[in-house]
């Protein structure tokens, strides 16, 4: 089977992100993931969602409306292709998803944001939760696997370094010490359909506005036909997952997050004087 194949590239045009999965795992008493992490970020309200576990597999409450990012970080000191599903549907190409098909590309402790469905080389359709039928996937005639997110990683094959790949980095290296320093180049990321949903209703993955996101082409070739790792989110509403005997916090207490600056004070007050 072909493995040397063009896969998205992500790394300049997305900022890199030092967050990951662990603190929110090692909360819920499971391990953390020791090479890829991935999250899901509610972008309309700005935080990442908690990952609760039942029967062996992650949870997500998604409010219907709210836009969301799927957030994953490259823990490991090669470069691995992630391929994104969403409902089932590949999030770069569209077709029904498959692990042998495109996906990004993110070097060693790189973190990526994958805000969309890919348009474009520079232009999304940002993921928002809505409705199973209004869904990207349900639209296109396959609703079958709407309310899952899965991330396939693959590893990079080991390629041996030749005589001649010595000699020309060595060469690299003189003409880059005897060349002038030039200004490093910066990549921007533009980032900037609420829907009123009955609360009983399945979620699914919306096709929503178009964003400016920028990725290229680069060469990958996986270490193996099968990924290293499969992850696999699943999300609903809160009340479909209450139902569902899913262990989820409440609506409002997933949303608190204590302040460590509620006031500023000058100095350590007297509590008897308060």
């Amino acid at each position: 089977m072909e493995r040397f194949r063009k896969f998205l590239f992500v790394g300049a045009t997305i900022a890199v992100l030092a967050a990951t999965a662990a603190g929110d795992a090692a909360a819920h008493g499971i391990p953390p993931q020791t090479q890829t992490a991935v999250e899901i970020v509610d972008r309309t309200e700005g935080r990442v969602l908690p990952i609760y576990w039942h029967d062996g597999r992650r949870y997500v409450v998604g409010k219907p409306g709210n836009e969301y990012a799927i957030r994953v970080r490259n823990g490991g000191t090669g470069r691995i292709l992630t391929v994104m599903s969403v409902d089932g549907v590949n999030a770069i190409t569209g077709d029904t998803a498959s692990p042998q098909q495109s996906g990004y590309v993110l070097s060693p402790y790189e973190s990526a944001e994958i805000a969309g469905w890919r348009t474009s080389l520079s232009r999304t359709a940002a993921f928002y939760f809505t409705s199973l039928a209004n869904s990207y996937a349900a639209r296109t005639g396959r609703p079958d696997n709407v309310g899952v997110i899965g991330v396939a990683v693959f590893r990079e094959r080991a390629r041996p370094i030749a005589l001649d790949d010595f000699r020309r980095k060595d060469a690299a290296r003189a003409e880059a010490k005897s060349a002038p320093a030039s200004p490093a180049a910066t990549g921007a990321n533009a980032a900037a359909d609420s829907v009123a949903q009955e609360a009983q209703s399945r979620l699914g993955t919306g096709y929503g506005r178009s964003e400016t996101s920028y990725a290229s082409y680069t060469q990958f070739e996986r270490a193996s036909d099968t990924p290293s790792e499969t992850i696999a989110i699943y999300y609903d509403s809160y009340e479909n997952l209450l139902a569902q005997g899913v262990p989820v916090a409440s609506p409002a207490l997933a949303r608190f997050r204590p302040n460590p600056f509620p006031d500023g004070g000058r100095f350590v007050p007297d509590p008897r004087a308060q």
